[in-house]
């Protein structure tokens, strides 16, 4: 063996002889304020769907007792009769369609207004538009709640797409704001090298900018998939056929009709519930990549 790689092996070993390559196990200290109060915090969520579970396993009489307590035999016929009260699967399936329409509308032309901006914020037009976005965030939907409904109806947008239509614009201006925060951290390196190999603006962004932005789609779908699931105005003062009812206003007439029945209306809420929570299972590791990759640069 060399002096040369004698002293380089040396310097690997501590004054104990022993590597100090190898890595030592994290002896950082547990905050348990901090998850105490996590815990804490985590009972705002699980109390109310143990509440809303067990109502909805109840029947009408077994609601005068305990409302934390357990049924004495779980009424399944419940969500039987809440599907029926209902039209479940119709307003399943207009819920669903809406829901995935504004999905998808939103994160295609959303992105692409968000990565215009974000690439030319140094000219004064396309700062002034980000800006234009940012403040429509500040505007109450029930002051333009009026002339939007006036003006589908003109349209001919009183329906399921006007809807999408809808949630994709009211979407774009918080959308943009987390789109452009997230574009300009992705290095201009990798544009100017797709440029130089011919590429043009419109394959940068589909074959470059757009597999980057995963996280963000996540981040981004998830959130208007939320807002168009469980939104309840909108459709009601947009949606002019009551066959396209969606969820949300399905359980509103069956409450309005049925105010006593708490059972049957808890049970038509957790079903409505169900297929969200599914998809947010599904999707919540890109939520929180999306969410911590936004928070640097």
């Amino acid at each position: 063996m060399t002096a040369t790689a004698y002293s380089a092996e040396r310097s690997t070993l501590g004054n104990d002889g022993r590597d100090s390559r190898v890595h030592r196990p994290d002896r950082r200290q547990i905050n348990w304020w901090l998850t105490a109060l996590v815990a804490v915090l985590s009972l705002t969520i699980f109390i109310p769907l143990y509440f809303t579970v067990v109502t909805a396993l109840k029947t009408p009489d077994e609601l005068g007792g305990s409302g934390f307590g357990l049924p004495d035999t779980p009424a399944w016929s419940n969500f039987a009769e809440a599907w029926t009260l209902t039209d479940f699967p119709q307003a399943l399936m207009n819920s669903a369609l809406i829901t995935v329409g504004a999905v998808l509308l939103t994160l295609l032309t959303n992105s692409m207004v968000a990565y215009a901006i974000a690439r030319n914020m140094h000219r004064k037009l396309f700062k002034g538009l980000y800006f234009y976005f940012i403040a429509a965030l500040f505007v109450p939907f029930p002051i333009i709640m009026l002339p939007v409904v006036k003006e589908t109806a003109l349209l001919g947008l009183d329906n399921q797409i006007g809807l999408i239509l809808l949630y994709t614009v009211y979407g774009l201006s918080f959308n943009i704001f987390v789109y452009v925060a997230y574009i300009r951290s992705i290095p201009m390196e990798l544009e100017e090298a797709a440029i130089t190999d011919g590429a043009s603006t419109w394959t940068v962004f589909w074959k470059v900018i757009f597999p980057l932005l995963g996280p963000m789609n996540a981040t981004v779908g998830i959130l208007t998939c939320l807002w168009a699931w469980n939104d309840f105005m909108l459709p009601l003062v947009i949606l002019s056929d009551p066959s396209a009812q969606t969820l949300p206003l399905a359980q509103y007439v069956f409450q309005g009709q049925f105010n006593t029945n708490y059972s049957v209306a808890f049970a038509s809420y957790l079903m409505a519930m169900a297929p969200l929570l599914l998809v947010y299972l599904f999707a919540q590791r890109w939520v929180i990549s999306g969410v911590m990759r936004g928070s640097t640069k």
